[in-house]
């Protein structure tokens, strides 16, 4: 009997897929359990449902989102609050959801080079990766009236373990464990997290054109609703989804490592929930406006448009083409 439900399920779906408009969501990087949510929405149909033939696109460091979206070449994207501000005026983008809540940017150093506080940084070799990484660490270090060296950081963390860093970026749930493999106790490391330093800025979103918006926005509200019911699926699910995750990894030819990957959903549950009981899409005026101010003090965008311009309401059952209610904006 089990199987014979399953076997309606999955006729149900096909057919919902059958009649379903196509679309394209590309990632900002490579297959792995930082975008669980997605590759179990798609897998587990919860795109299909709501009448979107999803196909998520892989990302990786010669995939650029924006120009996805620019080039026709996918309707969706994910990708950084900070870099969606900083690319919106060339491309006009709007934001339709928000998945990660909270940083999980940090800067990781060693108790081993007496490095305590911030302000033993002054003068020290920090590793800093490309353009939308360094905003948040160049703002809080002209904040604080020091200067370090900055080293372009590449993907290995061997410089660091070799003493060539004194302080090295590193995500929560991706090179900070890394650390660990390497062979690091938490004691042995120092952290300083952007999100306790009043650098909270929010990470993966859902974006589009607003051109994509305007003629759309059924479709767009389609995919954040299954976006947020497939991470509510992840994290009630995590061994399931590891397998998807895995197998998708497989595919793409990506390392994959479940003991790594089950440490990164479990902290992408820290921060897409951030206390809260479920995944929810909303993007905050006041965390929006403190990410686009630090953007503009820094130089790392001329100007950031208006709230109500760039965040589309994508709740279920809201007009077709309005902003946060209350808030006026781009029509």
């Amino acid at each position: 009997m089990p199987r014979l439900a399953a076997a309606f399920l999955l006729v149900l779906v096909l057919a919902a897929t059958c009649q379903a408009a196509p679309a394209r969501l590309v990632l900002h990087w490579l297959p792995q359990a930082q975008f669980a949510g997605y590759l179990v929405a798609e897998e587990k149909g919860f795109y299909a449902k709501r009448g979107v033939d999803l196909t998520i696109v892989p990302g990786g460091p010669d995939v650029n989102p924006t120009h996805h979206l620019a080039e026709s070449k996918a309707e969706f994207a994910t990708m950084f609050l900070s870099t969606a501000i900083a690319r919106s005026p060339e491309t006009d983008l709007v934001h339709i959801g928000q998945v990660v809540h909270q940083s999980a940017l940090m800067l990781v150093t060693r108790k081993a080079s007496d490095i305590r506080t911030l302000q033993d940084l002054n003068g020290r070799r920090v590793g800093m990766w490309g353009k939308d990484f360094q905003i948040q660490p160049k703002a809080l270090f002209q904040r604080l009236g020091i200067r370090v060296q900055v080293v372009e950081q590449a993907p290995s963390m061997d410089l660091f373990m070799r003493s060539g860093l004194d302080a090295v970026s590193a995500m929560w749930y991706n090179e900070y464990h890394t650390l660990m493999s390497y062979g690091l106790d938490p004691d042995d490391m120092v952290t300083f997290f952007f999100r306790d330093l009043d650098l909270n800025f929010p990470e993966d979103g859902l974006y589009c054109l607003r051109a994509t918006w305007q003629r759309d926005p059924a479709t767009a509200r389609a995919v954040v609703e299954g976006t947020m019911e497939g991470w509510a699926y992840a994290f009630a699910h995590p061994e399931e989804a590891l397998d998807m995750v895995i197998r998708r990894m497989k595919e793409y030819r990506v390392k994959a490592n479940r003991a790594h990957q089950r440490w990164m959903l479990a902290r992408m549950r820290d921060i897409i929930l951030a206390g809260e009981p479920r995944p929810d899409p909303e993007l905050t005026r006041s965390d929006y406006e403190r990410t686009a101010a630090v953007l503009v003090e820094q130089g790392f965008a001329a100007t950031a448009p208006g709230y109500a311009d760039f965040v589309m309401d994508a709740r279920p059952g809201a007009a077709n083409t309005d902003p946060i209610p209350g808030t006026g904006g781009h029509p």
